[in-house]
């Protein structure tokens, strides 16, 4: 899951890498969720990865797990 804008990734590049390695992008959070990477304003969806426990990811460390 990605939310907001990403510093260099355009959100399809960094979809994907994220599929590329194996990973899945999907377009709400639930309680599947594994990560949600954060950019700038993520909104509603932060919000709700937090209340479920959902570990955030800036860009960078979305990059160095890959």
């Amino acid at each position: 899951m990605i939310t907001g804008t990403l510093p260099t990734l355009k959100r399809s590049e960094a979809k994907d890498l994220i599929q590329n390695a194996g990973g899945k992008v999907t377009t709400a959070v639930s309680a599947k969720t594994d990560y949600l990477v954060l950019g700038e304003d993520a909104g509603s969806k932060l919000k709700k990865a937090q209340e479920l426990g959902i570990t955030q990811l800036t860009e960078s460390q979305l990059l160095e797990l890959l």
